[in-house]
């Protein structure tokens, strides 16, 4: 990251906002279950605040001098760290009740990149598991800001399309002040067979303006 991007995003002031603006509605109405998955906490903004709605969290962060950061944090018992890449995750399927993605998308590379993340989170949820997330949307002010980063951010309707495309239900993606988004893995019945979403949506979409 540039330095004044860099500062921002390991700033108090960023994680407040984090905490009291876009995590609660975020996760609002989701039960999180009991193991979750963060991919790209980068300093953790948002790590302490969920790591108290859950019995154990991990988080997966790419860089490894920023996991090593995270990980010399007095985090809470309930909390791992590992180092790797969200698009090959170390992790076995069906291994999380939910994922969380807070703004770290737009710091995947390439749309194939973050395409193959989705689906190594749609791999590792349990049936019936959790994607939940929000993302920066683009903008010139953004752009100029993440001047020296990578910035790439996600379209809504191609992230809607995106998601249904790899077969998540229940997929809504909201455009406020923030792109936020969530989607369920299907149940499966007792035969294998695609089961239901439970009820909660099953396949709705919302893009307000």
């Amino acid at each position: 990251m540039n330095p004044e991007h860099d500062e921002l995003c390991g700033s108090p002031e960023w994680a407040e906002y984090l905490q009291t603006e876009i995590l609660p509605a975020a996760i609002a109405s989701f039960d999180l279950g009991q193991d979750l998955l963060e991919i790209g906490p980068g300093p953790g903004a948002a790590t302490t605040w969920l790591s108290q709605r859950v019995a154990t969290l991990t988080a997966l962060e790419a860089d490894p001098a920023a996991a090593s950061r995270l990980a010399a944090r007095d985090l809470g018992g309930n909390v791992r760290v590992d180092t790797g890449d969200a698009a090959r995750m170390p992790y076995a399927s069906e291994s999380f009740d939910s994922v969380a993605s807070f703004t770290m998308l737009h710091h995947v590379a390439t749309a194939a990149a973050q395409y193959q993340i989705l689906a190594e989170v749609l791999r590792v949820l349990r049936p019936g598991g959790t994607l939940v997330g929000s993302d920066s949307l683009a903008s010139t002010d953004l752009h100029h800001f993440h001047a020296g980063d990578t910035y790439n951010p996600v379209e809504p309707a191609t992230l809607l399309t995106w998601l249904r495309a790899l077969g998540f239900g229940a997929v809504a993606v909201s455009v406020g002040d923030v792109l936020t988004f969530m989607a369920r893995k299907p149940r499966t019945g007792a035969d294998g067979a695609p089961g239901t979403d439970d009820g909660d949506g099953d396949g709705q979409q919302v893009i307000a303006p």
